[in-house]
């Protein structure tokens, strides 16, 4: 099991970033959320096991249609217990 901090630079809010994150992390069965920050970056938490999480960093490195990625961030968090579902924070 794996949890990640991830920042996405570039033109990545209002280009529905956030429900394709939700979208795909579902698909990975990958727990956390998703939100968009005040400085126009997005703020990936995901947590679950290796692969399922390194896919999700993968796929956010190049987002979703109309999404132009020009850098990540990544940073290794501590395991949450109980920590179920992915969801879009506001």
């Amino acid at each position: 099991m794996r949890r990640i901090r991830l920042l996405v630079s570039g033109r990545v809010q209002g280009v529905c970033f956030r429900a394709y994150t939700r979208n795909r992390a579902e698909e990975l069965g990958v727990s956390g959320h998703v939100r968009n920050l005040p400085d126009g970056r997005v703020e990936i938490e995901a947590q679950g096991e290796d692969a399922d999480v390194e896919e999700l960093v993968r796929w956010a490195e190049h987002g979703p249609p109309y999404a132009c990625v020009s850098g990540t961030t990544l940073d290794e968090c501590e395991l949450k217990e109980d920590l179920e579902g992915f969801r879009v924070s506001y």
